[in-house]
């Protein structure tokens, strides 16, 4: 990702989120140097995904795949990338916060050797009052193919 795809990826941030990241939200992960990568299906972004890093820890901060090609299995391909990027720069665990009502990503990472250890109340912003998320990791040190089996 870098700044010409920005545009795209706000698009589709706002179309697949009630509450989307904002255009400072991406630059700041860009200037802090994370893995921002952008998933492309002819010549079109359908995808977005940030990983940042710290002290041999990796975090999944961001995955979005466009509302029109979701369920095509682009969201868990950009997920397995996100995890092999974890692994070439040595992370040995991955972290995650995701709403519990979106079932959909709760189970993809669950299918990936994600597991929930812990929860953060009132983390994310709701239609009424605040959602809180799940805290899911994956510790690399003991997933050779990211699902979770040795």
């Amino acid at each position: 990702m870098d700044a010409a795809d920005l545009e795209r990826v706000i698009e589709n941030e706002m179309r697949a989120y009630a509450y989307p990241w904002t255009r400072g939200n991406f630059t700041d992960c860009m200037k802090a140097r994370n893995e921002c990568r952008t998933v492309y299906l002819e010549d079109e972004i359908v995808g977005h995904g940030i990983l940042s890093f710290g002290a041999g820890e990796a975090h999944l901060l961001n995955v979005c795949i466009r509302r029109d090609r979701q369920g095509h299995g682009y969201g868990r391909m950009l997920v397995e990338h996100m995890l092999e990027r974890a692994r070439l720069r040595a992370a040995e665990i991955v972290f995650l916060e995701v709403r519990p009502s979106n079932l959909v990503a709760c189970r993809l990472y669950e299918s990936l050797g994600f597991n929930e250890i812990g929860v953060r109340k009132n983390y994310y912003p709701a239609h009424v009052g605040h959602e809180d998320a799940l805290v899911m990791a994956l510790d690399l040190r003991f997933s050779l193919d990211g699902s979770g089996n040795l």
